[in-house]
């Protein structure tokens, strides 16, 4: 049977049902303030005013705005002198490269306009394995960041690079003479040429040493895997070669390990051949991979690792005594027997801090000899390592370090003892900051040396064990900067620059190709020997199970998908974007379950403007550390006994006043454990959220989210799990698909364009959301406006929680309605919030319909159908009368309240110069009273149909994109011609699973979406 699931979109729909029915029912969710255009009626009368002075000095302004709009602000345009013959004026130029910050990596495709990057883009060349996250779409943005370090500094104060240079060598002398220790603290590399540096610098100063710190803490795992195979590396997951996956603990779709897992999974997730993975969740917070997941077991840590020496236990044969909580252990014993009897199809990860279970882990993948299992190209982008960052502080307080050198680590935020790494700081003769930004550790740092942003910089990296990828700058640096890289060449008496030094180095690991085909795809793909190895697992699986539980809260930190650690926070994309689960901007809160919020008195509520409201709570730690007034959501699958809490936020130091939002979480981040025991108690005051989920409901109207079994995928006719729905004809059921309201144009002849979306590859990333942006000119309105539900995203991704955890049992108690009584109550309660809702994830933008009823609305004829099947948007027929936006059933529509560019009200990227240099010209910037909505990337369409009739060519399958569907790394969008009938997208509208969006509507959208399978 199809599932006839409840959906509901908030808790708060459900308590504040009179509200919400309201407010979805309400055009405008504040009282237009007509008062004030009018004034008070006393004044009015004592006016001497006639009418017909009235309508004459109306007139009059009238015309003259009439003539002033007519003529339009001269800007004129400045030709090059010499024109370069690599630009071409108005043609896309892209170069590859690949990015690691510390915390995320990817190899990119650089789109430039007149040397003038714009836009990232994954690599999709054979080898370029790591794609692009939300965070690295939008560091495109953070390049032009007015906020940045734009010269070096000594003591606060303006410097020259020669004095930097001579600052440093002096103390590095005088630390050789004294024998005071040089230490290098940096985030991890991944960069042979910079390690090589480094080594040739301890060589040169005998009394130096590299400590590697990552903000947030890998070490436990790198510890287990230096420990079996004496490498300090990850395993690199390939999850598209497992049919059972089960996580205890790792959010291996969100920042687990470094992320980028998604691609792998995704492939197995689409049903093929009447087969697909399935995959076990345990977890105490809501993630992306709990909300993937066929099954999901919301667990405290504490519980976790009992439950992963079960799994031990059972895979492994092994008898090892665990106190695991009954009410688990039947799920978890299904999930050790299931993985078991998977053998090599199948694959345990886990993201528990602990030494212990990650040796469990290995221990299970090698029993298994599971495929997914990787251990010959290691990841190389973590190697921090917890005791040393530990013992530094040590020896800076101690007052045995002279000279501290620190590039891409920011200590004195995110080391959550902060205070002892400050004090030992002032101990330190020399401390140099090479730094971005003049953050809270270049602030208080000898030197700021201020470095540029990685497009524009050389690098090379080995993100994995035998591959390299090269960095290289795609424009001149903005500001007085240089590498870390360069200046440690002059302090090692090296000649030349690091490019010249990658460029040399690079021999060794490109053998059999050259450097410049390596620089033009970007990566090279070498040969990596498989590791083996073993370790006391018994021993490790004895103490894991040692392990108790807390009488207390369990505070699991985590990093939220727009913010990650921290370092873009300066970046109002990110600041803007939806958490995909909670769907709250500008802020980071507690997550507190259901049960938990009851018994402390916490709750969220819809107010009268739409706008989410929620409690405010203390939370405090043992030794006294607390975080005081922390605005507090409600989530349901929150385990019961935990709280969640993301980094990443609560920063001050280079951060315009409006991205100074949320709380600093790192103080709470002691020993490097994302696992803390805390206490929980409410405190006064109501904070107010920018949430978009009770915002453009669909909430109450069908064909939304269609959901069914692999089982009855398998065995059911199409017809019974992805039903057509039905309307009256002449007062007979036929299907809505056969019933048009307007005559149908031909729309065999030429391009016609369609997009497809999967909901089961969709994990609701978001890198499409900012990819959207970065193409479109999207602009950024801000939390308040976002509150009032004027945010502009074009595109948005929809989350909805399932009332029931089986579909038959919806289908069962549906069936067994009796009478009007019955049908309310059951109704009622069916859409109350479950301990643990299934989680669906629905990319929404417009839907481009062929039968728009947006379009016959528009008194303007400012929307309008086009041939190849876009809906398309002249903006400079909008009169702004928002009849379109009320007409949408899909709530797509966008207006531009107020004017977002260039208006210091909005004090974002648009309203500066540096900031405006990420806009692209191929896309109009808006202006005040005008509606926009996703063109679905015309400008893009026709470039692709430009090139080919240039070229005197077909256009192949593939070439045709979105903004989205290039950004979507999980082949969950795929957008085509769907004329061309051997074109994938083609292939996927025709596809058994496809269906439309609001069918029974009859707007015959162009985007199609795919009935969701769960392997349960």
């Amino acid at each position: 049977m199809s599932s006839n699931k409840k959906y509901w979109k908030s808790v708060e729909e459900l308590e504040n049902g009179s509200i919400v029915e309201a407010l979805r029912n309400n055009e405008f969710v504040e009282a237009i303030p007509t008062d004030e255009f009018l004034g008070n009626n006393d004044a009015m009368s004592s006016s001497s005013t006639s009418r017909r002075d009235f309508l004459k000095y109306v007139g009059f302004s009238t015309a003259a705005a009439t003539l002033v709009a007519c003529e339009g602000p001269v800007h004129k345009s400045i030709p090059y002198v010499l024109q370069p013959e690599q630009i071409i004026p108005g043609v896309a130029d892209y170069y590859a490269t690949s990015v690691f910050d510390g915390f995320d990596f990817a190899n990119l495709l650089v789109k430039t306009r007149e040397g003038r990057p714009i836009k990232v883009d994954n690599n999709t060349i054979s080898g370029a394995k790591f794609t692009a996250n939300a965070r690295v779409h939008a560091s495109i943005l953070s390049l032009y960041d007015n906020m940045r370090l734009k010269e070096p500094k000594i003591e606060g104060k303006a410097a020259t690079w020669a004095a930097v240079d001579t600052k440093i060598k002096t103390s590095l002398a005088d630390a050789k003479a004294k024998g005071g220790q040089v230490v290098l603290l940096t985030n991890t590399l991944a960069s042979p040429s910079t390690e090589k540096l480094i080594g040739e610098f301890i060589a040169n100063n005998p009394t130096a040493k590299h400590v590697v710190y990552d903000a947030v803490s890998s070490s436990e795992a790198l510890d287990a895997f230096e420990t079996v195979y004496g490498e300090r590396a990850l395993v690199d997951y390939d999850f598209s070669k497992a049919s059972l996956i089960v996580s205890v603990g790792a959010d291996f779709l969100g920042d687990w390990q470094g992320g980028g897992y998604d691609t792998g999974y995704a492939q197995g997730r689409i049903p093929k051949n009447g087969k697909m993975s399935r995959h076990f969740q345990l977890e105490a917070n809501m993630t992306l991979s709990g909300a993937a997941a066929d099954k999901r077991v919301p667990m405290s840590v504490a519980n976790q690792k009992q439950a992963l020496v079960h799994i031990y236990n059972i895979v492994t044969g092994s008898s090892v005594a665990v106190s695991l909580d009954a009410k688990f252990k039947a799920e978890v014993t299904k999930a050790g027997q299931q993985l078991k009897a998977a053998g090599s199809k199948g694959v345990l990860v886990s993201g528990i801090q602990d030494k212990n279970a990650q040796l469990l882990v290995l221990a299970i993948n090698q029993v298994l000899a599971s495929e997914a299992f990787v251990t010959s190209g290691t990841r190389q982008i973590r190697k921090g390592s917890n005791e040393k960052v530990a013992q530094l502080i040590k020896d800076m307080n101690a007052g045995s370090v002279h000279t501290l050198i620190m590039s891409g680590v920011n200590p004195v935020y995110t080391l959550a003892d902060s205070a002892a790494f400050v004090g030992g700081l002032k101990k330190v003769q020399t401390s140099v900051a090479f730094s971005i930004k003049e953050d809270e550790t270049a602030l208080v740092s000898t030197v700021a040396a201020a470095v540029p942003h990685y497009l524009e910089s050389w690098g090379d990296l080995s993100l994995t064990k035998g591959t390299y990828s090269l960095t290289q700058p795609v424009i001149r640096p903005l500001f007085d900067t240089k590498q870390f890289q360069d200046v440690l060449m002059s302090l090692n008496g090296l000649s030349g620059t690091f490019y010249d030094y990658v460029k040399a180095n690079s021999a060794s690991f490109i053998s059999g190709t050259t450097w410049n085909k390596v620089l033009h795809d970007g990566v090279f793909v070498g040969v990596s020997q498989s590791l083996s190895g073993s370790a006391d697992y018994a021993a490790a699986a004895g103490e894991l199970a040692k392990s108790k539980t807390s009488n207390d809260f369990e505070l699991v930190l985590y990093t939220k998908t727009g913010m990650g650690d921290g370092q873009q926070a300066n970046n109002p994309w990110l600041q803007e974007f939806p958490d995909p689960i909670t769907r709250v901007s500008w802020d980071n809160y507690l997550t507190v379950s259901n049960e938990d919020a009851k018994a402390l008195g916490l709750s969220n509520e819809i107010v009268a403007n739409g706008g989410l409201d929620g409690s405010y709570a203390t939370i405090a730690m043992a030794d006294g550390v607390k975080l005081e007034s922390v605005p507090v959501i409600v989530q349901p699958g929150q385990a019961v006994g935990t709280i969640g809490l993301a980094l990443g936020y609560g920063r001050k130091a280079a951060l315009k006043e409006e991205m100074q939002v949320g709380v600093n979480a790192y103080t709470l981040y002691k020993g490097f454990n994302d696992v803390q025991s805390v206490t929980l108690v409410k405190a006064d005051g109501a904070h107010e959220f920018a949430c978009v989920q009770g915002q453009k409901t669909l909430m109450g109207r069908g064909d939304i989210i269609k959901e069914t079994s692999l089982e009855i995928f398998n065995t059911k006719d199409a017809k019974i799990w992805n039903k057509v729905p039905m309307v009256s004809l002449n007062h007979q059921e036929v299907e809505a698909t056969t019933v048009d309201l307007w005559d149908s144009f031909d729309r065999s002849v030429g391009h016609h364009f369609n997009l497809s979306i999967d909901l089961n590859a969709c994990t609701g990333c978001g890198a499409c959301v900012i990819a959207c942006h970065a193409e479109n000119n999207v602009p950024v309105v801000g939390k308040s406006e976002v509150r009032r539900s004027r945010d502009m995203h074009w595109l948005r991704i929809d989350r909805y929680y399932s009332s029931e955890s089986t579909f038959e049992g919806d289908n069962e108690r549906k069936e067994n309605i009796a009478g009007l009584s019955s049908s309310l109550s059951t109704f009622n309660e069916m859409e109350k919030a479950g301990d643990n809702p299934q989680v669906s994830f629905q990319p929404v933008m417009c839907q481009h319909c062929n039968h728009a009823p947006c379009e016959t609305v528009c008194p303007v004829a400012a929307t309008s159908h086009g041939r190849q099947g876009q809906n398309q948007m002249a903006y400079n027929r909008c009169v702004g009368t928002r009849y379109c936006a009320n007409n949408c059933p899909y709530k797509v529509r966008r207006f531009n309240w107020f004017l977002y560019n260039k208006n210091s009200e909005f004090d974002y990227h648009m309203n500066d110069d540096l900031g405006r240099m990420v806009l692209n010209p191929d896309v109009n910037v808006r202006s005040r009273g005008v509606m926009e909505k996703c063109s679905m990337c015309i400008q893009m369409t026709q470039a692709t149909i430009l090139k080919a009739k240039r070229e005197g060519r077909a256009i192949v399958d593939g070439e045709f994109q979105t903004a989205c569907s290039n950004a979507c790394s999980t082949g969950a969008m795929v957008f085509g011609d769907v004329n061309d009938t051997e074109s994938q997208v083609a292939k996927l509208a025709a596809d058994e699973r496809s269906y439309h969006l609001l069918e029974h509507v009859g707007t015959k959208p162009n985007v199609v979406y795919h009935v969701k399978v769960r392997n349960t």
